[in-house]
């Protein structure tokens, strides 16, 4: 009798067990992607990309929550598939399904739009490296088929490369290129990859969870757990490479199954490849803004079909760089000297400074000539640079130092022997060099001409028209009513404007004789100051320059240079002025300076220095020696009783005997 109760009873305590397991499983909020902008290929996913296998926690729950002949149709599919990639149905990837299908179908139908556009270059190169034709959905989960998507820890592009793996698949990364964003040479490194780590483990559903966690993390956890499959490994892998593989599978059933769960409608923006051309750009500069203009192209139709390029140039130094155009411009192209179209969209750099002429140095005649000389010694030998030390705050990276003080990160990172991509430790002193403002007499100007440059090169068969109609407009016009005027050779206006030209002329030059009639007025320079701010500040309690500047839309450098500081120390009470002092502001402060008796000396008392120095991260006893002055590193090494010239953070030390 207890035995027939227990086998009756048995089924509903499990039922139960499950339900009260699964309820007590909290399901994360999942940020909706697929925001629509104009351009669908350069989209900012919401969500990060390395998060997607996170997403879904509660496996189980949905495996409960979901119909069962729905499990069952999935399932099937599933096992259907025509595929030489391994697949396994269970609860994670039908939760996945419901995630692609149901709860993000506007995530899958941004992947659709993009689909047709990636997926033959993808097949393209698996074949030529024999490998699966299904391993082109690993993309959809690492990049969601967008070639300029970075996720949160640094990884870029289609196939989502790490920068030293980058440069181990020979793609080049610098401050204007980054070609892990490069479609065809992304996807041909990524191919190389697949097969190298399917030459290591020789199973595929290994060589995705190594894609994902790295080949020597798989590697190890094989050597530690003696498994060797990825099912066998599952309970050792982290969380998210896991969920790598049921995503894989989700996704590829997704988009072979997308018509029967009704992604595709006529709303999408179906996105095709289109023919292009390349031209080769090699030891020239390259406005690609220039180039689009000149072909009437959109101001971003370059950068979607170079997602690689960094900017909107390119510099002298590249070199063989094959910039892809679209085929539509061939004809124009053809019609156009390359050499002429080239220098035409040149990066325009402002004229160098002229150049001064040496005087020859005689020897002095007299004293005064002497005087003059010691005086140019005396300037020439006056540094150029001064050295400010920085004091590194909590978040701070190398880019806003370089930012703040108006440098480059490689002379930041020069100037203290930092390796690049290490980050910076709160409290760690830098050193950063500034150009000292003169005030010595600048050099002569020289009036240089600007020449004229044309918005667009004109086609061979234009030119001569435009030439006729301006002729047929002059022998239109009586010659008495026509006055002269100039018309620039290089900007070639167009028969309607000529006309517009000649009908404003007199009205133009009545005007120029009455303001030439009219009194001059001196003109006030006005400077593009904010008159909402006061231009002078009284320090307060807590106040830095940092915090000052950013709020006033100024430099640290300038604030100090028009307050004649030497370091950025403030102290509350203080005056500070945000803008530069004129000429009478000047002579009214030294007027004030004469007449205004020196303030007693218990104000102008310098603080007293500190006898104990609490050791920060990042400190050693160099630094901690330029920090104080009047004492050295063996002075500190005796005064503490030091072996060495080991200190660690918390350490208490004496800089004064």
């Amino acid at each position: 009798m207890k035995k027939s109760l227990l086998r009756v009873a048995a089924p509903f305590l499990l039922l139960a067990v499950a339900a009260h397991s699964g309820a007590a499983q909290i399901q994360p909020e999942l940020n909706q992607a697929g925001t629509r902008t104009d351009d669908s290929t350069r989209v900012q996913l919401i969500q990060p990309l390395d998060s997607l296998g996170t997403a879904i926690d509660s496996a189980r729950l949905v495996w409960l929550q979901t119909p069962p002949e729905l499990r069952d149709l999935v399932g099937d599919r599933v096992s259907c598939l025509d595929t030489d990639m391994p697949h396994v149905f269970n609860g994670t990837v039908m939760s996945f399904v419901n995630y692609f299908t149901l709860r993000n179908r506007s995530y899958t139908q941004r992947i659709l739009e993009r689909q047709n556009l990636y997926f033959p270059l993808f097949e393209k190169y698996l074949a030529k490296y024999h490998l699966p034709q299904d391993l082109k959905y690993l993309a959809v989960v690492e990049s969601a088929l967008l070639p300029t998507a970075r996720s949160r820890v640094g990884a870029v592009g289609l196939w989502q490369f790490m920068g030293p793996t980058g440069r181990d698949m020979r793609l080049l990364q610098n401050e204007y290129i980054d070609e892990r964003m490069n479609p065809e040479k992304s996807t041909e490194a990524a191919c190389k990859y697949l097969r190298d780590l399917y030459r290591m483990f020789g199973d595929w559903e290994l060589v995705m969870a190594a894609y994902n966690w790295g080949g020597g993390n798989v590697q190890r956890a094989i050597k530690r757990t003696g498994k060797r499959t990825f099912w066998e490994l599952y309970p050792h892998l982290p969380k998210e490479t896991r969920n790598y593989v049921p995503t894989f599978t989700a996704a590829m059933y997704t988009l072979q199954y997308a018509k029967e769960h009704g992604l595709h409608n006529d709303s999408l923006r179906y996105q095709y490849p289109e023919a292009t051309d390349t031209l080769l750009i090699s030891g020239r500069s390259l406005d690609l803004r220039k180039l689009s203009a000149q072909f009437g192209l959109d101001s971003a139709a370059l950068a979607r079909y170079n997602p690689e390029i960094r900017k909107t140039y390119l510099p002298e130094t590249v070199r063989d760089y094959k910039l892809t155009i679209p085929a539509c411009v061939r004809t124009e192209m053809a019609l156009l000297d390359r050499n002429t179209v080239l220098d035409f969209c040149k990066v325009v750099l402002p004229p160098p400074r002229p150049i001064t002429p040496l005087v020859p140095g005689l020897p002095p005649a007299d004293s005064a000539a002497t005087a003059v000389a010691a005086a140019e010694k005396a300037a020439a030998d006056k540094p150029k640079y001064r050295r400010v030390r920085h004091s590194v705050r909590r978040g701070e990276s190398v880019a806003d130092v370089a930012a703040r003080y108006d440098v480059s990160q490689a002379q930041i990172l020069r100037w203290n022997k930092l390796r690049r991509g290490k980050a910076l430790i709160p409290k760690q002193q830098l050193v950063v060099f500034v150009p000292v403002e003169t005030t010595d007499t600048a050099a002569p100007v020289v009036a240089v001409r600007k020449a004229t440059v044309p918005t667009k090169l004109p086609l061979p068969g234009e030119k001569a028209a435009k030439e006729a109609a301006e002729k047929e407009v002059a022998s239109a016009k009586p010659a008495k009513s026509t006055p002269a005027v100039e018309v620039s050779s290089t900007a070639e206006p167009a028969p309607a404007e000529v006309e517009k030209t000649v009908a404003a002329a007199p009205s133009r030059a009545a005007r120029n004789s009455r303001e030439r009639e009219a009194p001059t007025e001196p003109k006030v320079a006005h400077e593009a100051t904010d008159d909402s701010l006061p231009a002078e500040y009284t320090v307060r309690k807590g106040d830095n320059l940092s915090r000052l500047a950013r709020e006033r839309g100024v430099t640290v450098a300038q604030l100090m240079t028009w307050n004649s500081l030497e370091t950025e120390a403030v102290l509350p009470g203080q005056k500070l002025l945000f803008r530069a002092p004129t000429e009478e502001e000047a002579a009214a402060a030294k007027t004030v300076a004469r007449r205004t008796p020196a303030p007693p000396a218990t104000r102008t008392e310098p603080l007293p220095a500190p006898k104990v120095h609490l050791v920060q991260p990042g400190d050693t006893l160099y630094n901690i020696s330029r920090r104080y002055q009047g004492i050295t590193v063996e002075q500190l090494r005796k005064l503490n009783h030091l072996k060495s010239d080991e200190v660690k953070p918390g350490q208490k030390l004496l800089v004064q005997g």
